[in-house]
C-alpha cells in the first residue's frame, strides 16, 4: 500500500524543533510520512528530528527549495556550482533523517516567486540549460546514490518554471542524465495546467515517477476539486506505483475581493477533520482502485 504523507507546510513556515510535537498529530490523523523542506543550514537539528519522527513513528521524505543563487540551470558558474553543492547536502540531509526520496523543481531557475519574468530564450541558450542542468543532475546524482538517496525531479507549471514544465519534458531530460538515483515526481496541481490528460501523463511517466503529490486543481482539500480521483488512481494502479503520496493542501475558505491566493496562510482553526477525511478519501480510492475491472 502507498504510504500517504502530509506537507510540514500545512503547518507551519518553516518548520523548526518547537513543531516537532506535530508529528504525533499528523501520525494520529492517519498519515505515514511528513514531508519536510529540506532544512537550511542550522535550521534544525537532524538527530533531534529523526528521534522526534521515530517516537511519533513517522517517516520523512525531503523537498528541495532551489533559488536562483543555487540553480543548476543558470549560465553563471558560481550559482550553478552552488545549485549541484546544494543538492548534495540536501542528499546528507535526507541520509540524516532517514529520508530515502529528495524532490522537487530540482533543475532551479525559479520564475514568478523569486521575483524573475519569463522572457523569451533562443535555442543555444535552450540546448545550453539543458546541458547545465543534466551535469548538474549527473553530479548530484552519482552522490545522491552513494549515500543512498533518490532525487525526484518535478515539473512545474509555466508561472513558476520556465525550464521543465511537462512530463515529456521531464522524461526528455531523464534520458539525457541516465542516472538510477534521479526519478521523476509528479505533481497534480501542476499537471492541471501543463498536461492534457494527468492519466495519460501518469502512464508516460510510468516506472519513473518515485514520488507523488496529490493535490485538487485550486490546492484545497482532497474532494472539493474538479481531479478525476477516480482515473488518477487507475493510472496509478495500472503502472504499479507503490511509492509516497503527499497532500499538499492550501487553505481556500477566503473568497474575499483580492485575497492572494498563492500566498501561503498558517492554519487559523483545527482543521484536523479536513485532513483525516483527505487521507481516508485518498486511501479508499486507492484501494478500491485494485478491485475495478
Amino acid at each position: 500500500m502507498n504510504p500517504i504523507g502530509l506537507i510540514s507546510m500545512q503547518y507551519a513556515r518553516p518548520f523548526t524543533a518547537e513543531h516537532f510535537p506535530l508529528f504525533g498529530r499528523m501520525k494520529s490523523l492517519g498519515f505515514d510520512f511528513v514531508e519536510l523542506l529540506v532544512p537550511e543550514q542550522g535550521e534544525i537539528d537532524l538527530n533531534a528530528a529523526r528521534h522526534a519522527l521515530d517516537d511519533a513513528g513517522l517517516g520523512v521524505v525531503l523537498a528541495a527549495r532551489v533559488n536562483l543563487q543555487r540553480n543548476l540551470a543558470s549560465d553563471d558558474r558560481t550559482a550553478h556550482q552552488a545549485g549541484i553543492d546544494y543538492l548534495r547536502y540536501a542528499a546528507d540531509c535526507a541520509a540524516a533523517l532517514g529520508a530515502k526520496i529528495v524532490g522537487g523543481p530540482l533543475t532551479g531557475n525559479p520564475l514568478v516567486f523569486a521575483g524573475r519574468p519569463p522572457a523569451p530564450v533562443d535555442e543555444g541558450e535552450r540546448l545550453a540549460r539543458k546541458e547545465r542542468c543534466v551535469t548538474g543532475l549527473q553530479k548530484a546524482g552519482d552522490h545522491a546514490a552513494s549515500v543512498g538517496i533518490k532525487l525526484a525531479v518535478e515539473p512545474l507549471n509555466r508561472f513558476e518554471s520556465d525550464v521543465l514544465c511537462t512530463t515529456q519534458q521531464a522524461i526528455e531530460l531523464l534520458n539525457a542524465v541516465d542516472r538510477p538515483a534521479v526519478g521523476l515526481m509528479l505533481d497534480t496541481f501542476h499537471m492541471h495546467m501543463e498536461e492534457a490528460s494527468i492519466p495519460e501523463a501518469i502512464r508516460l511517466a510510468g516506472s519513473r515517477t518515485v514520488h507523488f503529490q496529490a493535490n485538487e486543481n485550486h490546492r484545497g482539500f482532497l474532494g472539493t476539486g474538479s481531479t478525476d480521483w477516480v482515473e488518477v488512481c487507475r493510472a496509478l494502479h495500472g503502472v504499479g506505483y507503490q511509492g509516497p503520496i503527499s497532500l499538499e493542501p492550501f487553505r481556500r475558505n477566503d473568497d474575499r475581493f483580492g485575497v492572494p491566493f498563492a500566498q501561503w496562510r498558517p492554519p487559523h482553526e483545527d482543521e484536523s477533520e479536513r485532513l483525516s477525511n483527505s487521507v481516508s478519501f485518498l486511501k479508499s480510492h486507492l484501494n478500491l482502485t485494485r478491485y475495478r475491472r
